[in-house]
């Protein structure tokens, strides 16, 4: 992604999750950020990074939708250049599903699933002006 973003080609990831608190990935999305990438993430509950610190995290959004149902999708989605690519996972980013557990996370392979999740699943979550905050 960093690269992508240093060689002006399109670097971009969307993160839909449930919490994010793992160190090591907050820390790598800080580091692609300050290298341009744009990140969107989506994240129901804890959020322990800052979105929009001058010089560290200004190139990302955080917002959280609450709504009657509980969400747990899972869904991210990275840019690579010009070459997007997505995956579905079971767990979040905190660091008991990094180093407690056995998560799995798995690339999205068929068209028509590839196709809902980019035209009506992350575009609907982004574009929410009713239930995200």
């Amino acid at each position: 992604m960093i690269s992508f973003a240093r060689q002006g080609r399109p670097a971009r990831i969307v993160a839909r999750a449930n919490s994010l608190a793992e160190a090591d990935v907050i820390e790598a999305l800080y580091d692609a950020s300050r290298a341009g990438v744009s990140i969107d993430l989506i994240i129901r509950g804890i959020c322990s990074l800052v979105p929009g610190v001058p010089g560290v995290s200004d190139n990302i959004t955080v917002r959280s939708i609450i709504d009657r149902f509980l969400e747990h999708s899972r869904v991210f989605r990275f840019e690579n250049g010009g070459a997007p690519e997505i995956y579905i996972s079971s767990g979040d980013w905190l660091p008991r599903n990094f180093f407690k557990r056995v998560e799995t996370t798995f690339p999205v392979l068929d068209p028509e699933v590839l196709r809902r999740i980019e035209q009506e699943i992350l575009p609907i979550a982004l574009a929410d002006n009713v239930k995200a905050w």
